[in-house]
């Protein structure tokens, strides 16, 4: 109970800090006002709290809630962010690889969710004679829901 307090104290101190901020309304942080700002502070204290209470389990979490904010700003604010289903994997394979490095566990999830978002964003760039990895990315790039269900599918059932 006590490691759970803390979190919450994280979270609320950095979402005071978010707030107080935006009340003063400072020009340097303006750009960054917004809830994607306030995912990343989430994230921060989940990975603050991690390494402080050593429950590995958060820094998963951590990384997912920063990674989503630093693309959902990056939408805002860039014209030419890159907006791919791909980018969602890329986050989830780098806080396995995160959570590997930290716990020893989620390897497997981490090199297929990498892999599988590197395809997909160099897909653009490959050249033509790449064409039977195109069939392959075109048809992941239709069925893809179907995989993240079964995925999901996997791990509900996995003991």
């Amino acid at each position: 109970m006590k490691h759970k307090n803390k979190l919450i104290a994280y979270i609320l101190i950095g979402l005071g800090v978010y707030f107080l901020i935006k009340q003063l309304e400072l020009p340097l942080f303006l750009p960054f006002i917004g809830w994607p700002t306030v995912l990343a502070i989430i994230g921060v204290a989940f990975l603050l709290h991690s390494y402080i209470a050593q429950l590995p389990d958060n820094l998963f979490v951590g990384v997912v809630l920063i990674g989503l904010g630093i693309h959902f700003h990056g939408l805002q604010t860039s014209p030419d962010w890159y907006d791919h289903w791909s980018i969602y994997t890329l986050i989830l394979g780098i806080a396995y690889l995160v959570l590997f490095l930290k716990a020893r566990r989620g390897l497997i999830p981490s090199v297929v969710l990498l892999g599988l978002s590197s395809i997909m964003i160099f897909s653009i760039s490959l050249p033509e004679w790449f064409e039977p990895i195109y069939l392959v990315i075109d048809f992941i790039d239709t069925f893809w829901p179907v995989i993240v269900l079964g995925i999901g599918i996997y791990f509900l059932w996995k003991k």
